[in-house]
Formats: structure tokens, sequence, C-alpha cells
């Protein structure tokens, strides 16, 4: 029997893609019938506008646009998490010495209305920086390219995960502060899909989920240390094997790679709440906005 294919695409496809990767090289995809096509669209935007166009099926991607989508009447939907934590710092030029001192300066995103320009919000708003006004940002791209920007100067600071966080901080830059000492649980990247794909498809759907939880197991385990460093080398630094050893398990310790890939309520309430208070969700929309998450495709799971 033909396996049934699933384009599932993203901004980046890297470190919290680790069970992505697991999935594919232990074959347990295969093993579900289901043959998974990867495309890298280079910003989180596209990749949650390519589902809701209907040009991939499931995205990897933070969940603001989801949320956005569906409390305007729109079709997307949270299936499961990907990631329950925010594995990043936030990075800045030697010269920056402190939070304080982002006043004026430019500040690098992969997006206004979603992930890290809400994170750094946050942050920099408990140190008294309020935006509009105090910084403005720059459309820098995804981590591999925000850390291209912070050398070339074009940008005084970003958030940037494990290990790129590490990788900048043995080239002398500094590391302001944590991102999950300011938010700890938050629902950091979704599997987003159509309802009507959702629908049609719901056994491939449960098969695809079931694969990716074994994954899960994988990379939560311990034992199998020494081959998920292997395969986050792959998928990250490349080279050098220290920097994914420390970004796999500061990750992993971290609990990004959730269970399940449960979304708990908290972690989808802080997400919504966040919405709210960097202006790109209305007060009176928080509770409606909690119905993006769809339960039924995970309740197999936990069975």
């Amino acid at each position: 029997m033909a396996a049934d294919k699933i384009k599932l695409v993203g901004g980046a496809q890297g470190f919290n893609w680790l069970p992505v990767f697991v999935a594919i090289r232990k074959g347990m995809f295969a093993d579900a019938g289901i043959e998974v096509e990867l495309e890298r669209l280079g910003s989180v935007d596209k990749a949650t506008a390519a589902v809701a166009q209907g040009e991939a099926h499931l995205a990897i991607t933070p969940p603001e646009g989801a949320v956005t989508n569906f409390v305007s009447g729109g079709p997307l939907r949270i299936v499961a998490s990907n990631s329950n934590r925010l594995p990043m710092s936030l990075v800045a030029r030697p010269e920056i010495r402190t939070i304080a001192d982002l006043r004026g300066q430019k500040i690098g995103t992969s997006s206004l209305t979603e992930g890290t320009a809400i994170y750094t919000q946050i942050m920099l708003a408990e140190h008294g920086l309020a935006y509009p006004g105090d910084y403005e940002f720059a459309l820098a791209g995804i981590h591999t390219t925000r850390w291209d920007a912070l050398q070339k100067g074009e940008i005084a600071a970003a958030p940037q995960p494990a290990p790129w966080n590490f990788l900048a901080q043995d080239q002398g830059y500094r590391l302001l502060g944590e991102v999950s000492d300011y938010i700890p649980e938050i629902l950091f990247a979704a599997l987003i899909a159509r309802q009507p794909w959702i629908d049609a498809h719901r056994p491939v759907l449960s098969r695809l989920l079931g694969a990716l939880d074994q994954a899960y197991d994988f990379v939560n385990d311990p034992a199998h240390e020494a081959e998920n460093i292997d395969i986050f080398q792959e998928i990250t630094t490349k080279d050098s094997r220290d920097l994914a050893r420390r970004g796999y398990i500061y990750m992993r310790d971290l609990g990004m790679w959730p269970r399940h890939m449960a979304v708990p309520h908290t972690a989808l309430a802080t997400t919504v709440d966040l919405m709210v208070r960097a202006g790109l969700l209305a007060q009176d929309k928080s509770a409606a906005a909690m119905g993006v998450f769809q339960p039924d495709s995970l309740a197999a799971l936990a069975e």
C-alpha cells in the first residue's frame, strides 16, 4: 500500500524540529505508512500562510498566527504542541551591557506579529522599555540570519535559541537574560492545520501524531543522548558537536519537548495573554481564542 503523503512546513527547521528528524531517521513515519515532505519557507509568517492557503497540510510554527486566524473566523487550528518552553537568551552586541542599554536600539525579530517580537516586548517591559517608542524592531529573519545581522552590526540584540546563544557567548556577545525566566511556560511552537483538512484526514493525522509521539519519547530519553546529539548537530551546528551537546541538553532539561505533545491550558493561556498585552488580540477575544486548540487528535496518545 502506498504511503500517505503529508507536506509539513516551517519558517526554519532547526532545533525544535529534532523529534521530526528523529521520526524520519528512525523510520517512525515510514512504519506508520506516512511519507513526510518537508519545506523550509524562511519565515514563520510564510509557514502559517502556507497552511491557511492550503499550500501545505501542516506547519510547525509559533501559534499566534493560528490564534489570529481562528478568532477572525478562519480555518486554522492547533492540533498539538511542538514545544512548551522558550529555550532562548536575549543576545546583545558586546557594547550593550544591560537591557536598559537597549533604549533607542534596533532589535532583530522574525516577525512583528508572532513569536520573538512578543517575547522581546514582555522581557523589555519588565525593565521599563515600551514598544513602540523606546526601541524598534528589524525584520532580521530566523535565528541564523539574526546571528548574521548581529555580527554585521545591523541590530543591537535579538532573542536567540540554544545553541546559537552559546555560540554568541563564546564569541564575546552578551546574554542579557533568559526568556524562560520571564515566560516559564508557553506554547512556543505548535503543529497547526486547517479544520477541513483535519476533518477529512483524521486517520492519517492520528498515525502521524502516533509516530511523533514515539519520537518525542526518544528525544527525551537520556539513554539515547548520543544519538540525539548526532541528529541535533546535523540540523543545527553542523561542525560543532560541543555546541550541539550544550544546546540539546539545555533544551531537554528545560522540558521543551512535552510528553504526548500536550497543550497545557496554562501554556496556551499564556500565549493568548501575551498576544493581548502586545496589542495583537483584543481582550474580549481572549476566552474565545482558547478554542483554537482541537484536542481530539491527541486524545488517543494519552490513553
